[in-house]
């Protein structure tokens, strides 16, 4: 009378007394029905292994690694390349995978993917954010299979760490050899720059105003002096001519042919003129007033005396004459040595003056100079820092480069092997016999459901009220 009117709790204890056998036998038999399926089931078998992460052996203050990725991406990357299909089919075909013969290749590759499990195992005491480790599983239908291939995946993420951190360390190793390259270039450009300036600039260059002023004063000073013995020296000139002079006028006069000589008061003038004018540029320069006007008077004074007979004798007093007298002669050689004298001097202050215009000229270009040295030097000192830079992070790329390839740098350690199983995993027998048994009581419960609902006998005084 199910569903006809309200049950109480002495109507289900009635009905469970009347059908219980019905609930009973799926109950049973359920159970047993699911302990023998997983007879007919296919077993699974996961083999697994522990790796660990060993950190870098050789401290970071010495060698600094040169792989800085962090492991979580560098290991979801291994994890692609190995699940790729050009790593999984040799497995696949070595070990002869899921080769019922109606799947295909494709169909088996992606069966073994499903059956890989990579398990990161997050520790925040072994490192801050870090992977101490992960694991490494794989479920196959044979147990030792199963641990072959779990082994097998295990090598590969060995191996794939060391390749993978290997090739980071020698392709940042051949980065920085050709920025080296391209920056020793740089800077050998530089270098040749700044030593081609330096050379076109000689004595122009910052540092060298204070010597090219000092070699200004040494210079004027020494043009001084030369300036002061020239005129000595013209001086002296001077006054050997007037006593050659006076003795050929001596001379002259003696002669029977030369009786109309200047006379002794022009002569004694000239001497006097001669003295204050070595006396006067003793003293003063060339340009002083009384110099100019002592040397204007011994001109007219000679061009009067060149007007007497005695021009042709004195035309040439350097010339020498058979007849001149041993002091005549000496002093002629005198006046001859004055003059070599005098115009070597005059060389010697022509250099002078020309070194003193090539002083004056650098003095004058070193602030340009400077300003472009600078220019150049600056160029030249990024260049050079940049070098030295990039030298430094190649050496430690080689150094790291070299802890990668004795294995001395961040690891994979297995540290269990994969275990071969003993049980499956799969399928679970009380787990089956669990779910038969509830499918058993559900089903029976059904049944006694419907059962009742159906049922339209009158087994008491409330099912005839229920039906009137």
């Amino acid at each position: 009378m199910l569903g006809h009117r309200a049950l109480t709790v002495q109507d289900y204890k009635t009905i469970l007394k009347r059908r219980w056998w019905i609930i009973a036998i799926p109950a049973i038999i359920f159970p047993i029905i699911g302990y023998g399926i997983t007879y007919l089931v296919q077993p699974q078998y996961v083999s697994q292994t522990l790796v660990l992460v060993e950190q870098q052996k050789v401290p970071e203050s010495y060698v600094k690694a040169v792989v800085t990725e962090d492991l979580s991406g560098r290991l979801a990357s291994m994890k692609e390349q190995i699940l790729s299909r050009s790593r999984l089919q040799p497995i696949i075909e070595r070990f002869n995978l899921f080769a019922n013969g109606k799947m295909t290749m494709d169909e088996r590759i992606d069966l073994t993917r499903k059956n890989i499990g990579i398990t990161p195992i997050q520790s925040e005491i072994a490192r801050t954010n870090g992977l101490p480790g992960f694991f490494i599983s794989f479920k196959a239908n044979d147990a030792r299979t199963a641990q072959l291939v779990c082994g097998e995946i295990q090598s590969l993420f060995v191996n794939e760490n060391v390749n993978d951190r290997r090739a980071d360390a020698e392709g940042t190793t051949d980065f920085l050899k050709g920025q080296l390259a391209d920056a020793k270039a740089k800077l050998d450009e530089q270098d040749a720059r700044l030593a081609k300036f330096q050379q076109t600039y000689m004595g122009k260059l910052p540092g060298a105003e204070t010597s090219n002023i000092n070699m200004l004063t040494t210079l004027n000073t020494q043009l001084d002096a030369a300036t002061q013995a020239l005129a000595r020296m013209e001086q002296d000139k001077s006054y050997a001519e007037s006593i050659l002079a006076m003795q050929l006028q001596s001379q002259a006069a003696t002669s029977p042919e030369h009786s109309g000589m200047a006379p002794q008061a022009e002569q004694v003038e000239l001497q006097q003129l001669l003295a204050q004018e070595a006396d006067l540029t003793a003293r003063y320069t060339d340009d002083y007033p009384d110099v100019v006007t002592v040397r204007r008077k011994i001109a007219e004074l000679r061009q009067k005396m060149a007007a007497a007979p005695a021009t042709s004798a004195l035309a040439s007093p350097t010339t020498p004459k058979p007849t001149d007298s041993a002091g005549v002669q000496q002093l002629r050689a005198q006046i001859r040595a004055m003059d070599l004298g005098i115009t070597q001097k005059k060389h010697d202050q022509a250099d002078i003056q020309t070194q003193l215009r090539m002083y004056q000229e650098r003095v004058a270009a070193s602030p340009a100079v400077e300003e472009e040295y600078k220019s150049i030097t600056r160029d030249n000192q990024t260049a050079q820092a940049f070098y030295d830079d990039l030298l430094n992070k190649m050496n430690q790329s080689k150094m790291a480069t070299d802890l990668e390839n004795r294995q001395q740098g961040e690891t994979f350690k297995v540290m269990d092997e994969p275990n071969l199983p003993e049980e499956p995993t799969y399928p679970k027998r009380p787990a089956f016999v669990g779910g038969g048994l509830a499918a058993g009581l559900f089903l029976g419960l059904l049944i006694v459901i419907l059962l009742e609902y159906l049922d339209t006998a009158v087994r008491s005084e409330r099912d005839i009220w229920a039906f009137s």
